[in-house]
């Protein structure tokens, strides 16, 4: 299984990172000794089923590396188009992919069991989309402290993870709803509108669970696609603040201390 790293997000002066970052990339912000996305390969290279893998984003000239095949290609200007570029890119290097993995240069606590944990559940290839989701309870036992968003669902509240999956024959279909979809990956009432209506108005009402807004997302974009309760927050648990920065710095300082 092949994976795609997303890393052309530049903190602007308005970003709560841009002290940290000073107009450097975000995914190569130093936590813990290593710039972030080192932590992600380092991980991808622990996994024994990742084999190619394509950062989005940055230049060879960066340093970063990964025991695996290891590509690059320059940002494309958005993360759908980030998506896709690399999805294309995988499939120029390895024409048989079928599934591949999308993962973010800023969920730096993951590790190599964990996108194994990914790459099985989806291995089946039943669906066309795997997203991953949070329990609130479970991201707040393992991080204390994050402040994450949680979206409310019947029965249950909710954050998105950063490592996904996808069938490559997505590559080929109409972008326009991914790209709302995409643009509105922080704020789950925007994307409830995109979908429908009737979705918006059940989460405003607390009515909507989180397989009832799987199927109907399937419906709206035509596609076959599945919610995936994940027991690993690490997963969702990515850097936008400061103190987020400081939390996870600690966590894997701890982490390389054991």
């Amino acid at each position: 299984m092949d994976a795609i790293v997303t890393a052309g997000g530049i903190p602007e002066p308005d970003d709560p990172l841009y002290a940290n970052t000073q107009g450097a990339p975000k995914a190569m912000l130093e936590i813990a000794g290593k710039p972030m996305i080192q932590w992600v390969l380092d991980a991808l290279s622990d996994s024994k089923h990742v084999n190619q893998v394509v950062v989005v984003g940055l230049e060879k000239e960066s340093g970063v590396t990964c025991t695996k095949s290891l590509d690059f290609i320059p940002n494309q200007g958005s993360m759908l188009s980030n998506i896709m570029a690399g999805g294309h890119r995988i499939l120029t290097l390895n024409p048989g992919a079928k599934m591949l993995l999308s993962v973010s240069s800023d969920i730096p606590t993951i590790t190599g069991a964990i996108v194994d944990w990914m790459a099985e559940e989806v291995m089946d290839g039943e669906y066309d989309v795997y997203y991953n989701y949070i329990l609130r309870d479970a991201m707040e036992s393992r991080f204390p402290g994050s402040k994450r968003t949680f979206t409310k669902f019947k029965g249950a509240e909710v954050c998105g993870g950063d490592l996904n999956a996808f069938q490559t024959h997505l590559l080929t279909a109409d972008g326009a709803v991914w790209q709302e979809l995409i643009n509105a990956r922080k704020n789950i009432l925007k994307q409830a509108g995109i979908i429908g209506l009737d979705l918006l108005v059940k989460l405003f009402l607390r009515q909507l669970t989180i397989d009832e807004a799987a199927v109907k997302a399937s419906k709206r974009l035509e596609l076959k696609a599945i919610a995936v309760n994940c027991p690993y927050p690490e997963i969702g648990m990515d850097v936008d603040k400061p103190y987020q920065f400081e939390l996870l710095q600690n966590d894997l300082i701890q982490r390389e201390a054991i």
